[in-house]
């Protein structure tokens, strides 16, 4: 299929599947005329693609493990040993950059609170407009 029938079946935009490529994720053949052929392969490859962005992985991560999942219906199995500690060190890494947001929220609702009443409504009025 071309690329653009591969964007209706999955919703991800031509430029997105491009990229895809360019990272190293899909590997689409060429036509002779240097059309990309793609397979139905490739349309579990971009749902699969799409549930680790989801995830909070980047796309070097991403072209890291992917020869290393598979489907299991809704799920992604891990088929890979050292893959495993690989997610949970991302999985650290995504929990430590939710404890620095949540101390940012914090701080910031601190300073927000500490307003006095009339400064408050004054922003609130704004933020109607």
């Amino acid at each position: 299929m071309r690329i653009g029938d591969l964007s209706r079946r999955t919703g991800v935009h031509e430029r997105l599947l491009r990229y895809y490529e360019e990272q190293g994720l899909l590997h689409p053949a060429r036509r002779p005329s240097g059309y990309r052929e793609y397979s139905d392969e490739d349309i579990d490859t971009v749902r699969r693609i799409r549930s680790l962005l989801a995830a909070g992985l980047n796309t070097s991560t991403i072209a890291t493990i992917l020869p290393c999942l598979r489907d299991d219906g809704d799920r992604l199995i891990p088929t890979c040993s050292d893959l495993l500690a690989d997610l949970h060190r991302e999985r650290e890494r995504i929990t430590q950059s939710i404890t620095d947001l949540q101390t940012s929220l914090g701080a910031l609702d601190r300073v927000i609170a500490a307003a006095p009443p009339d400064v408050t409504r004054r922003a609130l009025a704004t933020l109607d407009r």
